[in-house]
């Protein structure tokens, strides 16, 4: 008999140890607002080489007392119109927002694992992207242009032919590269320019490394395509390259959700399209466009 209340003791304890230790799933259930809610803070996957939508903050410490995880950042940490808007959808939650910086193809592919919450990282919508992830309503529209080195004597989009042309992996710029118009996904109003005939294509991680590997002096190509809020930046800061006229396409922009994530995302996506309707309604999107992008790209293409 003492042993056997000596064994239901201690599956007495064993049980309390795991509700204390899922004390978590036990209220939010499975869903993925309510854990974001209780925990605390919303862990937003974001670019942090994509100046200006986002980049580090090289003049940042970490928050003191922060809710996020050790491997992520904090929102001192991280700058730009993507960490802006993703900061005032934590506001409108309740909670601090903490940024995580997978790779970009990696955040594309879906199947995060659980490892982070959204994206909030200048995601086009398409069809095949659609397919792994969720999205919200646009947040912002972009034109898809292309940048060429300053030295390189190209002045129009025919002087490509033949030319070799960087874009960062698994993004809508290496798709409209390949004339793989599938995988870019867009309606034909939105595309503007036929792909020069004979490009090859240069990938890198991300198109900000294009421009940087311009200017740098790498000459294996000689031209890259990124958004024109990208190339707006390059020349800010000087790098030696020129924006050819007219964009190839356009962008609709939106926060991305992982369909195989294990907690229901079906609240949290209404909460942040709730969210987002409201800041394009109040201007806040706008404002937060204006003083990153130097225009106001938050709303739809007419």
């Amino acid at each position: 008999m003492k042993k056997l209340l000596i064994l239901a003791s201690l599956l007495v304890v064993a049980s309390l140890a795991l509700s204390a230790c899922g004390g978590g799933n036990a209220t939010s259930g499975g869903d993925l607002l309510a854990e974001i809610k209780e925990r605390g803070f919303i862990l937003v996957s974001t670019d942090p080489n994509y100046e200006p939508q986002s980049f580090l903050n090289t003049e940042g410490s970490r928050v003191a007392n922060t809710k996020c995880p050790s491997d992520a950042l904090t929102t001192t940490e991280m700058q730009g119109f993507d960490v802006d808007v993703a900061k005032a959808v934590g506001e409108a939650l309740g909670v601090e927002t903490c940024f995580a910086t997978p790779s970009w193809d990696a955040i594309t592919a879906g199947n995060w694992a659980n490892k982070w919450d959204v994206s909030v990282g200048s995601m086009t919508i398409t069809v095949d992207r659609q397919k792994i992830l969720d999205f919200s309503v646009p947040y912002y529209y972009t034109p898809a242009v292309i940048a060429v080195g300053a030295d390189s004597g190209i002045t129009s989009l025919e002087g490509l032919s033949g030319q070799s042309v960087c874009a960062g992996t698994a993004t809508t710029y290496e798709a409209w590269l390949n004339n793989d118009m599938a995988a870019l996904g867009l309606p034909e109003s939105s595309i503007y320019a036929k792909v020069p005939a004979n490009v090859t294509v240069v990938p890198l991680e991300t198109d900000q490394e294009c421009a940087q590997a311009i200017a740098a002096g790498r000459k294996d190509f000689v031209a890259y395509v990124t958004s024109g809020t990208v190339v707006d930046a390059n020349l800010a800061a000087g790098m030696p390259v020129t924006k050819l006229e007219g964009a190839v396409y356009s962008e609709d922009l939106a926060a991305a959700f992982d369909k195989s994530a294990t907690k229901d995302t079906t609240s949290l996506r209404a909460e942040v399209d709730k969210v987002f309707k409201a800041m394009h309604e109040n201007g806040k999107l706008a404002e937060i466009s204006v003083k990153w992008l130097g225009s106001d790209l938050t709303q739809a293409p007419k």
